[in-house]
């Protein structure tokens, strides 16, 4: 697949090394952001206050314990659309992407749910094991990522250390959480490495925070109960770090018009019930100070959902199993040259009461990708660094496809304007089995004959270091081919709420993000601006998914230490919303979070809080027809050791 001519138009996007929110961390070095594969993050010391992500300024949700995605909710580069909050059930998206083609991985692992991209971010990891997520897009996406074609989220492991934390709260609408985390490593070695091994138990339970009857009459609530357990056995030396990881969460919970809203009915009760295993081995090892490494690693994911609409009498039950394996890295060959790598497999395979509508319920991917590096030193601590290569994806049920990848980028070590860099780069996935295997009169009508997606993406970037501020920036132009949408059709049947199709859309983007530090204040901010041409829609059908997207967002992040102890955090997200037929509750929207910590100075390790969630309580619909959840309080305490 090839860019039109006519629609070559470039962004530009600064994005930043993101403000560090008052956690002391070690330096650990970073890849390239052109071809970032999962990095070593800092190692965030467990601090009063524990920093999970440094680009939010709230770590924990207000609502329940802190999950992968609790760090993504304001993210400057991350939409993330919630159904009640995001813990329970959300969709991520990058650069305008949809739930669908944004992918998850743990080390080199790409976590893939089968059924549906609604469940991907299901990782029943502790926060405290993880490292900061970091966003792929563009070449870095293309060349490492997997069933994916806007971006992915990445998670590195970090390194255990003696030490734990407990972490209590409780709000409105009877809300209660906890989290225990403890870690321990042994003083003596085990043939040259540290042995070390934590684990971590979480459960919060709530009544939510809507209430409501049906059309029976019948009293429902957004009632949930969620609970966690995962646990890690690590070996590590100064250059290696191997982790052997099994995780469990179930959650439980109520909302109404969860998925299956019609734009003409009242409000239906609609219940989940997920169950996820996760077990894992990842080995990352470093080969050199010219940022050399490989890691690599396999797993096997099981997943099960019990969706149900009492008032339809409805009810769907589902499990997939996913083994995976996969390796990437970076190997010097000659002065000044390098090679990228990547490969994986998964299969998978698909039980379900109703999705049999199919052409299979099982099936094997691969992908493979590789790319030359050459460094050409220019003058005064200039480099100019050329890349090209090839991405390979193939499976046992469609066809395979070959993709290219190219970059050049402009590094300058004594320069405002750090880096420079222009790619083109290609990519592909295959549709999940709810859209190919659900009966095409049902309520989410699938087809069975959807085609393999494709994108190609260009972008022009830059990051600027200067006076303190540091930014990055790019103008980015994605063309989807056969991208996975739901779209609502009246013509589809009485029960037909949305009818899975693969459709073309060209996206144009715009991306800003800048960081400061002062002694006693942090700021992050980020803004977008997308477009999007599609053809696809008519007066009495629309999109939920890919044409709902914020035209203008803005995120602000900002901390505050106000001395004495205390901090005042705050995320910010401001959002303009694309038209979209099926909305309600308008197209504007100013969401916040807002929390003030104290520091019990006579218990060291101790900090008391405060938060709130939506705080100024809007009805906006993150997603089209679905009620959002409103203003959420609550009290904690984290006692850390």
């Amino acid at each position: 697949m090839f860019l039109k001519s006519r629609a070559l138009i470039l962004s530009l996007t600064l994005t930043a090394t993101l403000p560090t929110f008052a956690a002391e961390v070690s330096s650990a070095p970073t890849p390239d952001a052109a071809h970032a594969v999962t990095p070593t993050e800092p190692l965030v010391e467990l601090e009063p206050i524990t920093v999970f992500s440094k680009r939010v300024a709230l770590q924990e949700p207000t609502g329940t314990y802190a999950a992968p995605i609790s760090a993504l909710l304001y993210d400057p580069q991350v939409d993330v659309q919630a159904r009640n909050f995001a813990e329970g059930q959300a969709d991520v998206s990058v650069r305008g992407g949809t739930f669908e083609n944004t992918g998850f991985s743990l080390g080199a692992l790409p976590i893939y749910d089968p059924q549906t991209g609604h469940y991907s971010a299901e990782l029943p990891a502790s926060s405290y094991m993880l490292a900061a997520p970091d966003v792929r897009t563009g070449l870095a996406q293309a060349a490492n990522g997997f069933g994916a074609t806007a971006g992915s989220v990445t998670y590195g492991w970090r390194p255990i250390r003696t030490g734990g934390a407990v972490s209590v709260g409780t709000g409105n609408n009877d809300m209660a959480r906890g989290e225990i985390y403890s870690g321990f490593a042994t003083d003596k070695k085990l043939g040259g490495f540290t042995l070390a091994a934590d684990a971590s138990i979480s459960s919060a339970q709530g009544e939510g925070t809507r209430e409501w009857r049906d059309t029976n009459a019948v009293p429902r609530n957004s009632s949930f109960d969620f609970n966690r357990v995962s646990g890690r056995v690590q070996l590590s030396n100064k250059v290696s770090q191997t982790d052997f990881f099994a995780g469990y969460q179930d959650k439980d919970f109520g909302w109404p018009n969860l998925y299956a809203a019609r734009p003409t009915a009242a409000l239906r009760y609609e219940r989940e019930q997920l169950q996820t295993k996760l077990f894992l081995i990842n080995n990352r090892t470093e080969l050199g100070a010219d940022g050399d490494f490989v890691q690599g690693g396999a797993y096997y994911r099981n997943h099960r959902d019990h969706y149900s609409i009492p008032l339809l009498g409805a009810n769907s039950r589902h499990e997939t199993s996913v083994q995976g394996g996969a390796f990437d890295g970076r190997q010097s060959v000659v002065e000044n040259t390098a090679l990228r790598y990547a490969a994986g497999i998964i299969n998978d395979d698909l039980v379900s009461n109703n999705l049999t509508f199919g052409r299979f319920m099982s099936r094997t991917q691969v992908y493979g990708t590789l790319a030359a590096e050459q460094t050409v030193a220019l003058e005064k601590n200039r480099d100019l660094v050329l890349s090209a290569g090839a991405r390979y994806d193939n499976s046992n049920r469609d066809g395979s496809q070959t993709s290219p990848l190219a970059s050049i980028e402009l590094r300058q070590s004594q320069s405002a304007l750090t880096r420079l860099y222009l790619s083109y780069d290609e990519s592909t996935q295959l549709p999940t089995y709810t859209a190919l295997n659900n009966n095409p009169a049902s309520l989410f009508g699938g087809d069975a004959n959807l085609p393999r997606a494709s994108a190609a993406n260009l972008e022009l970037g830059a990051d600027v270091s200067l006076a303190g501020w540091k930014t990055h920036t790019a103008f980015f132009y994605r063309q989807d081919e056969n991208l996975l949408d739901y779209i609502f059709d009246p013509t589809g049947g009485l029960g037909t709420s949305r009818r899975a199709a693969a459709v073309n859309l060209d996206t144009y983007g715009v991306e800003f993000f800048v960081q400061r530090s002062w002694e006693r204040f942090d700021l992050v901010a980020g803004y977008t601006y997308l477009r999007k041409d599609d053809n696809y829609t008519a007066p009495f059908n629309g999109s939920f998914y890919a044409l709902n997207y914020a035209e203008h967002r803005l995120t602000v992040g900002g901390l505050a230490r106000l001395g004495a102890g205390f901090e005042l955090r705050m995320d910010n997200e401001l959002r303009r919303q694309a038209d979209n037929q099926l909305r309600r509750e308008g197209h504007d929207n100013i969401n916040s979070a807002l929390g003030i910590f104290y520091s019990v100075p006579r218990v060291k390790g101790l900090t008391l809080n405060a938060q709130v969630a939506n705080l100024w309580d809007t009805a906006f619909q993150d997603v089209p027809l679905v009620p959002a959840s409103r203003r959420e309080w609550s009290i904690g305490a984290t006692y850390v050791w």
